[in-house]
């Protein structure tokens, strides 16, 4: 009968280890949780500011772009200077656009890559 009782207790049959075991398993997984929560909450907070940059570069850019526009089109005294003015004009454009697009490849790529590591440190089930 003492055999039976032993055989009963909670030791014997190894329910502490394997609730401890539950408990590790369940404090790793919420770490992990958490450092995903904390990393999404990051890369938020970082394309957050990045699009306020973007706003504001862009719009500095547009306007000295338009600034000096204006101040050709008030220097241009004949057909062939508005011509050139225009060329020119077009060219500071077409470079503006090829430089925010490379801009934004850059970023899209950095976003791919932050990404790619916040998924691939969480802990495989």
């Amino acid at each position: 009968m003492a055999e039976l009782a032993e055989l009963g207790t909670s030791e014997a049959l190894g329910i502490e280890p394997m609730a401890a075991d539950a408990a590790a398993r369940l404090t790793k997984a919420n770490k992990s949780v958490m450092e995903f929560m904390f990393g999404s909450q990051k890369m938020l907070l970082e394309e957050i500011v990045f699009a306020g940059n973007e706003v504001l570069d862009r719009a500095r850019t547009e306007t000295h772009l338009f600034s000096e526009f204006v101040s050709k089109m008030a220097g241009s005294h004949s057909v062939k200077d508005l011509r050139t003015m225009f060329e020119e004009c077009g060219r500071h454009q077409i470079d503006f656009i090829r430089r925010d697009s490379e801009r934004l490849f850059k970023h899209g790529g950095r976003m791919i890559e932050v990404t790619s590591n916040l998924l691939a440190n969480r802990p495989r089930p």
